[in-house]
């Protein structure tokens, strides 16, 4: 029995250990609105089938933003929109994101508008962490960090860090890491290209870089 407990421990450790690692903040109940599956999204505030449908056909959105931009078009109230990233959202860089991304974050207000800013470059979420939490607390901090991500090196990534990308999957940590070294994004849209489509590859660009 104590043999099976640290057999236990040590795999609890691995996995830990393997998530504070990931470069996209940890879903606390939040979904990537580019990846959402049809029947997820029509069970969420404000949501219709009309809705659904140009979301779906519009994907992948940019940025925020742009699904913000969407949604407006479709007569939804920016109260109704907040609502509604409560359950999916379009992930913003916290070492890029702008004013006008970081106040569609739910809760996050001018205050993090500041502070997202102030800590620049962000590394790690542990840095996220211990900045913001300062602020806010722990459990805010962590409701906070599920709608962003900080870029994931494509030279250096390990396979958590690459899984923790919405969508990625298996077969991208197998292909990002095939063609290491990285040199520039022209490589990078040839070669996932031959496995993607161009929208996708564009979406997954946003959530790495080169070193």
């Amino acid at each position: 029995m104590h043999i099976t407990r640290l057999i236990a421990f040590g795999l609890l450790t691995l996995v830990t250990a393997g998530a504070a690692q990931a470069q996209v903040g940890t879903s606390l109940g939040v979904v990537d609105a580019n990846t959402a599956a049809e029947k997820d999204l029509l069970g969420m505030p404000h949501m219709t089938p009309a809705i659904v449908k140009g979301l779906i056909e519009k994907r992948p959105f940019n940025s925020i933003t742009d699904l913000h931009a969407y949604l407006a078009s479709q007569t939804m109230t920016p109260e109704q929109a907040m609502a509604f990233y409560g359950k999916a959202f379009v992930h913003i860089n916290l070492n890029t994101a702008t004013p006008e991304e970081i106040l569609l974050v739910p809760g996050a207000g001018k205050r993090m508008v500041r502070e997202f800013d102030e800590y620049r470059p962000w590394k790690t979420y542990a840095q996220f962490d211990k900045e913001i939490g300062k602020y806010v607390g722990a459990d805010q901090a962590a409701r906070l960090a599920q709608y962003t991500f900080i870029p994931v090196g494509l030279n250096t990534a390990t396979d958590t860090d690459i899984l923790s990308i919405p969508g990625a999957g298996p077969r991208m940590v197998r292909e990002f890491k095939e063609y290491r070294p990285w040199k520039t994004k022209a490589q990078f849209e040839k070669e996932i290209g031959k496995y993607v489509g161009a929208s996708e590859v564009a979406r997954l660009w946003r959530y790495v870089v080169i070193e």
